[in-house]
């Protein structure tokens, strides 16, 4: 992909493009309902948001929810997507919706990359998490038509503290379900997402390494969301996955608000959807001149304006002081530290991120 500057345009933008969805996943972001909102953008909408994303110099597009399967018209927004030259990907909820014909339908329109989630290795546990009894067997059946489809099989899992010491098991599943891509987000605790506990500093480590590890024994390319100071841990470990090109590392670290953009259901313009703070909405204000020019894009963008022990830490340009979205979502702030890195957090054991315990880990 082409060098994106992040002062004029984010690398990666994600569009809700409705927030309904069957399922009720323990840690949605947006506690979503199985209800769609008339103040939905239109197809026509969502055309002209597509254009401005495009014009800005933003190659990624996502199309998430929800679940975007309720929206009839997305292989439209995917075909006019490609169209504008953008690489596209949506993330279908596994709900009934999620039928062997929809996903020959996107991948007719274009689709790139096809994402299903995976957050237990076993039904009992995927599907307590997602809320409803049979979501485990709806994405296995979805796994084999997206084979079938010859589409790119992307698979991503959140780990908090309930699954920390389940990587081996999730692994050994999304190496069996041939998938090209793993995104791995670790927790910001909103939405629902604010009922449960995040890693400790100390399981964050841990975790790093049996990604790092992972990376290397696989073809798998691995992506880390909402840790970004996991490249900081790369950089320590001698980066030995990136060089393989198995560790999904773009030039610059992507962040709330700096090479990352979220815009929700109703066109409201947020540095994340984990950071919702609204910032303007496309029905008013073009796209680009709120990512560009709006005060909190523009301290986001700023690493200067970090405070704590991220803003003296060598490392804050490898990591950008890991996740923004994760200080907000503890701290009210998000120019406060990393909670959960073992650079800021206080040494006081393992629960808290202790740097000694966290070199037992390997």
């Amino acid at each position: 992909m082409k060098a994106v500057n992040y002062d004029q345009a984010p690398l990666l933008t994600i569009w809700e493009v409705t927030r309904s969805c069957e399922l009720a996943c323990r840690h949605c972001r947006a506690s979503a309902e199985n209800l769609r909102s008339p103040l939905e953008l239109s197809l026509q909408e969502g055309k002209v948001l597509i254009d401005a994303v495009a014009a800005m110099g933003t190659p990624l597009l996502v199309f998430t929810g929800g679940d975007p399967l309720q929206r009839p018209d997305l292989e439209d927004l995917v075909r006019h997507a490609r169209e504008r030259g953008l690489i596209v990907a949506t993330i279908p909820a596994a709900t009934p919706r999620l039928t062997r014909e929809r996903i020959f339908s996107l991948k007719e329109a274009g689709v790139h990359q096809l994402a299903l989630s995976l957050d237990g290795a076993t039904a009992k546990e995927h599907d307590e998490f997602r809320g409803v009894e049979g979501t485990f067997n709806k994405v296995e059946e979805a796994v084999g038509w997206i084979h079938e489809a010859g589409v790119p099989l992307q698979i991503n899992t959140v780990f908090g503290s309930w699954n920390a010491d389940r990587f081996d098991a999730l692994a050994e599943k999304v190496r069996k379900w041939g998938t090209t891509f793993w995104e791995i987000f670790f927790l910001v605790p909103t939405g629902r997402g604010a009922e449960l506990t995040s890693c400790t500093a100390w399981q964050f480590e841990h975790l790093f390494d049996q990604i790092h590890r992972f990376a290397c024994e696989t073809e798998i390319t691995v992506k880390v969301t909402e840790a970004q100071h996991f490249r900081r841990f790369q950089q320590e470990h001698g980066g030995a996955a990136s060089r393989h090109g198995r560790i999904s590392l773009s030039s610059r670290p992507v962040n709330a608000g700096n090479g990352f953009c979220f815009i929700d259901f109703q066109g409201k313009v947020m540095p994340s959807g984990f950071l919702p703070l609204d910032c303007g909405n496309i029905r008013e204000t073009p796209l680009a001149d709120i990512y560009q020019n709006h005060p909190d894009f523009r301290q986001l963008r700023n690493l200067n304006a970090l405070t704590g022990p991220c803003s003296t830490c060598s490392f804050l340009e490898t990591c950008s002081g890991g996740s923004r979205a994760r200080a907000w979502a503890l701290t009210g702030d998000y120019t406060s530290s990393e909670p959960f890195c073992i650079k800021s957090a206080p040494s006081s054991g393992k629960s808290t991120g202790d740097a000694t315990a966290s070199r037992l880990a390997f």
